[in-house]
């Protein structure tokens, strides 16, 4: 007979470092915002034919000359993404539980360089816009993966620095995807763009696939399906039991004994997708009811909704109160430098301050209150120059923000639950945040017709961030990512499943009977 093993240690990297993982995630990063960026840059996007009174018509360019697209088909295409993006990233997040992370990666990954290539492969309206959709998929399990592994390879005390170096990638990866989409477009053709891009990713794609896989703290070890051999005689060798899944539901009130045991193996032969559909409602739950996980959530929530409006309506703001011929350039130009110095002070500083949840939330409180003063008293005064210095200084400020609000984000929770927390916050702030700020800035401006009102009411929302963010400071969190408590949770799992595989043999083979 066969006994019960499980190995006690994860499987040595083949070749990852967490400094090369870094790297390969950044790039990756980059490259989804370049994406972003090109397919918004003059030379991608192009422009519709027109006609002048005596009849000369010019052809148009890129993506809207070529199929005739009118200004609401373009500003579809625009945010198509979003769409995949909300839908799949709990679904990985989910599937993360039962497949091996790593993995899922590889797979969103190469969704992404089919969709990308289908892009530039596209012949109308409808198949770009859903190429777009899918590109939306792939970065849903590289969104909701890629953070937790960082933080698991990143040395203790730079946690929230090396946060800060892959989200720093946000703004960087825009900028460079406007002018990689203006050279290209302008030079070859908007189609090359898209290609290029799914050249660039295909590498990492079959990376995810090739390279032995990592793991995420709080799950299964190798190739997330360990299988429980009992009795030789009892145990089909066909029937895989996952021991993360035991393991998660021993850890509930039913205690560790051998009839929680059989009770806890009795649904893996229930529909995979039922189990799946009640483990997400089940950690959902745990999620919502997280005082510390919602109110950091909300408060992201309420700083996307002005960062996401700046970003659309900052430059036509900006030509508006103060005529600047060339706002695209200076908003694009402010906010690559901004952000980039931003988020990784953000980081820096925390890590300074000691990586703790309740610094995190005096540094996102601090950090937006001060940067919505400078962006408040910006937009007040009527000198360009004076404009230009203070809300530098603001968007410094509220750049800061990035690498700590993540930082609650995954340590606020089991290792289990990071990716779902990562999933749910991306859908909430764009749900909630910068999808709906733009049309209803737009509507208030209808109603308004002055920028400068506009722009302060919009920018007072930074306010409403920092007082949610400034009650996190008072509530009791734990971090529950410490390394030495998981290793507790780890020793006293594996001493008390030693006595149950091994003592209560005999009960094990009547439940499986009954299964």
């Amino acid at each position: 007979m066969a006994h019960n093993t499980v190995k006690d240690s994860a499987p040595t990297p083949s070749w990852f470092t967490p400094k090369r993982l870094l790297t390969m995630f950044c790039v990756i990063n980059m490259l989804n915002y370049v994406d972003r960026g090109a397919i918004a840059s003059n030379g991608v996007n192009g422009s519709l034919g027109t006609c002048t009174d005596s009849g000369i018509c010019s052809s148009g360019s890129g993506i809207q000359g070529d199929f005739e697209l009118n200004n609401f088909e373009d500003g579809v295409l625009s945010s198509a993404f979003m769409v995949g993006l909300l839908v799949a990233s709990p679904i990985f997040a989910s599937l993360s539980k039962s497949h091996n992370p790593f993995r899922l990666i590889g797979v969103g990954l190469s969704v992404w360089t089919f969709a990308t290539a289908g892009c530039g492969s596209s012949f109308d309206f409808w198949s770009i816009a859903i190429c777009r959709m899918l590109v939306g998929v792939g970065e849903a399990s590289f969104i909701s993966l890629a953070a937790p592994f960082i933080d698991d390879n990143a040395p203790v005390a730079q946690k929230t620095a090396w946060l800060a170096v892959f989200y720093m990638c946000i703004p960087t990866g825009t900028a460079f995807g406007y002018i990689y989409g203006g050279f290209v477009g302008s030079q070859f053709n908007w189609r090359y763009a898209f290609w290029g891009e799914a050249l660039l990713m295909l590498p990492f794609a079959i990376l995810g696939f090739v390279m032995k896989p990592l793991q995420l703290k709080g799950f299964a070890h190798a190739e997330s399906k360990k299988t429980l051999t009992c009795v030789e005689t009892v145990c089909p060798v066909s029937e895989e039991l996952e021991v993360s899944n035991v393991f998660d539901r021993l850890g509930g009130n039913e205690g560790l004994n051998s009839q929680a045991y059989v009770r806890a193996l009795k649904p893996m032969g229930v529909s995979n997708i039922l189990n799946q559909f009640i483990r997400f409602s089940e950690d959902m739950k745990v999620l919502l009811l997280d005082q510390v996980y919602v109110v950091n959530v909300l408060g992201y929530i309420s700083y996307n909704f002005v960062i996401g409006a700046y970003s659309y309506w900052g430059p036509k703001a900006g030509y508006n109160i103060y005529h600047m011929n060339n706002a695209d350039l200076l908003f694009g130009g402010m906010t690559v430098v901004c952000g980039i110095l931003g988020t990784l002070s953000g980081g820096f500083i925390l890590d300074r301050m000691g990586s703790t949840i309740s610094n995190a939330f005096k540094l996102l409180s601090g950090a937006t209150f001060l940067g919505a003063i400078f962006c408040f008293c910006a937009f007040y005064l009527r000198s360009l120059t004076g404009f230009i210095a203070l809300f530098s200084v603001g968007e410094l400020l509220v750049f800061a923000t990035q690498a700590p609000v993540n930082y609650v984000c995954l340590h606020c929770v089991k290792p289990s639950f990071r990716p779902l927390s990562m999933a749910i916050s991306t859908v909430s702030i764009h749900i909630f945040g910068d999808v709906p700020s733009s049309p209803l800035v737009g509507v208030i401006q209808d109603n308004v017709n002055n920028w400068r009102e506009t722009s302060l009411m919009l920018t007072s929302v930074f306010f409403l961030a920092s007082g949610i963010w400034f009650i996190g400071i008072f509530l009791n969190s734990v971090d529950m990512s410490q390394d030495e408590g998981e290793n507790q949770v780890a020793t006293c799992a594996k001493d008390n499943m030693k006595p149950l595989l091994e003592g209560n043999r005999n009960n094990m083979q009547d439940g499986f009977g009954e299964a």
